[in-house]
């Protein structure tokens, strides 16, 4: 196997390959990624046996047709030092040494042979939809947040997709909980799909983000009972799917908050953050004290001291509600308008949270305690 390919294709294809690989790894052929040279492209293959990520560099000069596998993290840390965008040379000199070379530089990898690397191949192409790129990431970044990381409840550990029509439309739907606070994001689809619902890991959601990131065009999608692919123009990632019961989460939004709270996103945003400076841990609640107009926001630590700050806001109802104020960020963060609305009901009762620059999304949060 001989062939040269980019210094810069190879960083962008080997960093997402990191985020795949398990650090520890009891099975060394795991650390390692697969490279297959042929045909004038260079694909390379990275698994976590739950997670496989495939990835092509294509017109690449391929002298002699061959595939290995080597370090992916040591392979990794040396391309990114090359100097950007020169040529490397990668050339098997014998079965178990890969030797790459750019400028004047020359390294020597040990390999373990390609036979040994774990790859399966299955027939997806049932149920294929199509969607764009930045909806998709949209959808998972609205979400990913809430996703819960108690190792009990594993089925809440990823983010529930399921389609649902709504007055004859059809939309994908991602929902996420950790039963404090949950979030909930649709898309339109062009036309109705066969899509079962599934539940998505949290691994694979952010390897998916990383990748949409960047990446512009459609993203096809096909599940096959326990696993899903998605293809990008030059990467694929194939995952399982969490095996469990996602809770009905139709139920747990608020139906009766009739007390509108509406402020400017900015200064929300601004003011929890300073005033849960006084907690160290940003454990404690951000306390609510609402009057006419008027929304006080405090917290109170008894090792560290006590914060205060006051906002005109647009309500007409008087009530005092506690907050964790990371959720409050979190939530906010997500929004891409000017304004924040907030509908609340009474001091125990969950707020339901929009955005009203974007009406397929909303957010609940459970109040604190005191």
């Amino acid at each position: 196997m001989k062939f040269s390919v980019n210094q810069q294709d190879l960083q962008q294809a080997l960093n997402f390959c990191q985020g795949v690989i398990e650090k520890r790894s009891t099975l060394p052929i795991l650390s390692n990624i697969l490279l297959d040279a042929r045909d004038s492209k260079l694909i390379i293959t990275a698994t976590d046996l739950d997670l496989i990520f495939i990835h092509q560099i294509k017109n690449i000069e391929v002298i002699d047709e061959g595939k290995t596998t080597t370090s992916s993290s040591i392979m990794y840390d040396i391309v990114r030092k090359f100097a950007s965008g020169k040529k490397i040379n990668l050339n098997l000199t014998d079965v178990s040494q890969l030797h790459l070379e750019s400028e004047k530089s020359n390294f020597n990898l040990n390999c373990i042979s390609a036979t040994e690397f774990p790859i399966t191949d299955e027939n997806f192409n049932e149920n294929e939809f199509s969607i764009k790129s930045k909806h998709l990431l949209k959808l998972l970044n609205k979400c990913k947040f809430s996703i819960s990381n108690d190792e009990t409840r594993h089925y809440l550990s990823g983010i529930y997709l399921h389609t649902n029509q709504v007055e004859d439309k059809n939309y994908l739907t991602a929902v996420a909980t950790d039963s404090h606070r949950m979030s909930i994001s649709k898309i339109r689809l062009d036309q109705k799909i066969d899509f079962d619902p599934i539940i998505l890991p949290k691994k694979t959601i952010f390897q998916l983000c990383s990748l949409l990131d960047s990446y512009d065009g459609d993203v096809k999608i096909s599940n096959l009972k326990s696993k899903i692919k998605f293809e990008l123009d030059d990467s694929i990632l194939i995952s399982k799917l969490i095996d469990g019961k996602f809770p009905n989460y139709v139920q747990v939004i608020p139906k009766n908050n009739q007390k509108k709270l509406e402020l400017s996103l900015k200064s929300f945003l601004n003011s929890i953050d300073r005033v849960a400076s006084v907690s160290l841990d940003k454990k404690d609640g951000v306390k609510f004290s609402l009057k006419q107009n008027v929304l006080d926001l405090s917290v109170n630590n008894t090792n560290s001291g006590d914060g205060k700050e006051t906002l005109s806001v647009k309500f007409d109802h008087e009530l005092e509600i506690s907050f964790n104020s990371r959720y409050l960020i979190d939530v906010a963060s997500q929004f891409d308008g000017e304004k924040i609305e907030l509908f609340l009901n009474d001091t125990g009762s969950p707020a339901l949270i929009k955005d009203p620059s974007d009406f397929d999304s909303i957010y609940v949060i459970m109040p604190m305690k005191g």
